[in-house]
């Protein structure tokens, strides 16, 4: 699957839901967080995988603020993995750069600590930045930007006739990145649960049974290859495109 891949149509933004880790523990017998370990360790093979094919932003959705409303005991157990799984040898051995998104003031002071050691230690790194959405919801970043509009709309540093799609855009806090080309979901639901509402208008959704845990390097490629499969028009016609593209 790897040679079938054009390299240079490979998706600079893949964005995932990484769905399926409890079923997948539960059906082996075991506790929930036993999955949400397993998971970590497909993050470090699709991440190094990601890098390897010259993927440059991976937006991972780890935690959502409606996650907050999950047994105390699994939540716990969230938060202590995120402390864990931030190892410096994914970030430094694949050159990746860390980033988070979402409303980061309601995570725990020691997982807030964690999360900006890691950003100043991979800041340099250049060859993917890796955004982790933890405690985040499309809902939540929209409201939180449409404050920011207001307020500077009553400050009277911005006038309401000039606010454009580029001024809520530029008030998110994916600003530092450009949208997502691809979304992949695994674990068989067929929904984006709430999860960069805005800047997936037009990106391509990749669904697929796998649960997590089980998704492997050959997975990925398989969804790349189906992107690749697909002509993205942006609401032109596949004329217009295709005349474009110099067909």
């Amino acid at each position: 699957m790897a040679e079938e891949l054009d390299i240079k149509r490979i998706p600079q933004h893949i964005a995932i839901i990484m769905d399926g880790n409890g079923r997948w523990a539960m059906e082996r017998g075991k506790e929930r967080s036993y999955g949400h370990q397993a998971g970590v360790d497909t993050v470090r093979r699709i991440t190094s995988e990601c890098t390897r094919l010259g993927v440059k932003f991976l937006t991972l959705y780890t935690f959502s603020t409606e996650n907050w409303n999950r047994p105390t005991d699994e939540i716990a157990a969230l938060m202590g993995l995120v402390l864990t799984s931030l190892e410096d040898e994914i970030f430094m051995k694949n050159n990746v750069r860390f980033q988070v998104i979402g409303d980061i003031g309601r995570l725990p002071k020691e997982v807030q600590l964690k999360l900006q050691e890691t950003m100043e230690h991979t800041a340099k790194n250049d060859a993917m930045t890796m955004v982790v959405a933890l405690s985040y919801s499309a809902r939540w970043e929209m409201t939180e930007a449409a404050k920011t509009v207001a307020r500077q709309v009553q400050n009277g540093e911005l006038k309401v006739e000039d606010i454009t799609e580029t001024t809520i855009s530029e008030r998110l806090c994916t600003n530092f990145m450009p949208d997502p080309d691809l979304l992949i979901r695994t674990g068989g639901e067929l929904r984006i649960s709430n999860y960069m509402l805005w800047q997936l208008a037009y990106s391509e959704l990749y669904f697929c049974d796998t649960y997590w845990p089980d998704f492997m390097e050959a997975d990925l490629r398989k969804a790349i290859a189906d992107y690749q499969g697909r002509q993205r028009r942006f609401g032109k016609t596949e004329e217009q495109v295709e005349t474009e593209q110099g067909k």
